[in-house]
């Protein structure tokens, strides 16, 4: 995990969050965030993905039922 990601994600107290997500998720976060080529496009899909943890029902912008 890139440090930037780390940080983010322990500031925005999101961390835990992170880790609840299934291994496929939380690697096509990170695949997704380090295949942007403008780090402007990097910061807008982190942000995405923070807010897509902080909802804790979306993916990707899809629904996501996670598993009690």
């Amino acid at each position: 995990m890139p440090d930037f990601v780390l940080r983010a994600l322990e500031k925005s107290k999101l961390f835990d969050a992170y880790g609840e997500r299934p291994p496929y998720q939380r690697n096509d976060y990170i695949g997704w965030i380090n295949r942007a080529k403008l780090p402007a496009t990097q910061q807008k899909q982190l942000n995405q993905m923070l807010e897509e943890l902080e909802a804790g029902d979306v993916y990707m912008k899809m629904k996501y039922n996670p598993k009690a």
